[in-house]
């Protein structure tokens, strides 16, 4: 009894305590919690409203209206098929009904919509390569109805680029470029353009994601879940400061409309792009001359390399490479002081480099890294020569479940082979064997073994011989098919 009473007093004595105690923990927690938001910036990132914003930013996006005159063939009457008989019947049967018509007709005009926006209070305005290609006349509409004609100073169809000029009395509403490397995903954006033609129209969402590639080499676009639709290409995506860090160009859709996957090409890309077309009116793109590939655990192993990281070089045409000494089997570890991860990041680094520049290539041959000088030569203005060809020795042999012959003119007439390609050409591939596994196909052409030039079977046979006594556990062919090459790591002992 007497332990009850003072469990009793025990509790009426320290309820005040647990009380003062708990209170004092929700205070800190409560505390903590708004430090660590205020420390994040997510509060502060996130707005009550985009208004202010897009009315600051509204003015420098225009709706874009391009015209071309059809072809004739394509005015002709749709209902018969193009090509058939009916149709060259049917043009002699009008002509003749109408003489003359077609030349007091004018020809039809076909009608395009985009969005495009402003850069410099002249006139300088990007769009997409695509919004205004092959059109005869272009036309933007500010946010205040007025209506100005644009010319094109130049296009890049491979990031699907456009600069644009347009003439005013006035200055220009204009918007700048912000840093697209600096955003981040899950950081706000806003897409304004003319979706569906249906006038100026604002979208918000999130970056989805980074660094998509989509069809091409210099590809960097943003993914966004901001509603995107046709009619929006061309247009800016904002970030929350109000700069432009992505030209809205595609969308992901099995219907044709937004299911929030859209695609922005990055502020980094277009920025030096427009300033290429700025200055020449076209694009100069740094060329360093080699066919690439990546490397994989087996090829990195057959070259003494510890990790899978750098461009493999297959084959290096006449051009800046082959003049400086770069050869065939080299591997690509740094280019003008970048690491190199894959054979993307080297197209990206050497295309975005200036044309002329002396770079250094550090790479790897023959179990060491030595440093090479190249001097940039321009990627549009690419001439590869020819070289010749050796047919010699008609015996075939077989090695990894393939049989090997050197080429002869009917084996290249037979089998496709490029007049420009010498080696031994593969004839057959065994179902189930390591040739077959690795990818190797009847027609294609073995160049090198082990970095060695090969043109008859037995050359090989010898040097995997050779590479069997130096008790190597593969050999590393360099394969071509067509014009493109890659390299293969082989077992010696199959």
């Amino acid at each position: 009894m007497s332990i009850h009473v003072v469990h009793e007093k025990f509790s009426v004595m320290f309820a005040p305590l647990q009380y003062i105690v708990s209170t004092i923990r929700c205070i800190i927690l409560v505390l903590l919690f708004s430090t660590t938001i205020n420390t994040t910036g997510q509060a502060k990132d996130l707005p009550d409203s985009f208004a202010d914003l897009v009315e600051r930013l509204s003015p420098a996006v225009v709706n874009i209206t391009t015209t071309a005159a059809v072809p004739e063939r394509e005015q002709f009457n749709p209902m018969v098929p193009r090509g058939s008989p009916f149709e060259e019947f049917f043009r002699d049967y009008l002509e003749k009904q109408q003489p003359g018509d077609q030349q007091r007709r004018p020809r039809r005009r076909g009608t395009a919509l985009g969005s495009g926006f402003i850069i410099s209070p002249d006139g300088l305005l990007v769009t997409n390569n695509h919004v205004i290609e092959n059109a005869d006349e272009i036309k933007i509409e500010m946010l205040d109805g007025s209506i100005l004609e644009a010319e094109v100073l130049g296009t890049d169809p491979k990031t699907d680029v456009a600069l644009l000029k347009v003439n005013s009395q006035n200055s220009l509403p204009y918007v700048e470029f912000g840093n697209s490397d600096k955003s981040r995903v899950g950081d706000w954006v806003l897409a304004i353009g003319n979706p569906l033609g249906q006038g100026f129209s604002v979208s918000a969402g999130i970056i989805s994601a980074r660094g998509r590639d989509l069809r091409g080499p210099y590809d960097d676009f943003i993914q966004t879940d901001a509603a995107i639709n046709r009619g929006n290409s061309g247009g800016p995506l904002f970030n929350t400061n109000g700069e432009v860090i992505g030209v809205n160009t595609a969308i992901l859709s099995p219907n044709g409309g937004s299911i929030g996957i859209g695609f922005s090409m990055s502020s980094v890309v277009v920025e030096k792009v427009i300033e290429q077309l700025r200055e020449f009116g076209e694009t100069r793109r740094g060329w360093l001359g080699v066919r690439i590939q990546n490397l994989n655990e087996e090829v990195a192993e057959a070259l003494g390399l510890e990790t899978i990281e750098g461009a493999l070089v297959t084959d290096v045409p006449n051009g800046p490479a082959q003049k400086a000494g770069i050869r065939s089997g080299d591997v690509i570890i740094e280019f003008d002081g970048k690491i190199i991860e894959d054979s993307s990041t080297l197209v990206k680094i050497v295309g975005d480099s200036e044309v002329g520049k002396e770079v250094e290539v550090l790479i790897w041959r023959e179990g060491s890294q030595r440093i090479i000088p190249v001097i940039l030569g321009r990627l549009e203005a690419v001439q590869i020569s020819d070289s010749g060809v050796n047919t010699t020795d008609q015996k075939i042999l077989y090695f990894a479940g393939m049989s090997m012959v050197s080429i002869t003119d009917d084996l290249r007439k037979q089998f496709g082979v490029p007049t420009e390609i010498t080696g031994v050409l593969v004839t057959e591939v065994k179902d189930g064997s390591v040739a077959k596994s690795r990818g190797i196909e009847a027609g294609d052409v073995i160049q090198k073994v082990d970095q060695m030039e090969v043109d008859i079977p037995s050359s090989i046979i010898k040097l995997v011989d050779e590479a069997k006594s130096r008790k190597k556990t593969s050999v590393l062919l360099l394969v071509k098919r067509g014009m493109n090459g890659r390299f293969v790591a082989i077992p010696v002992d199959e």
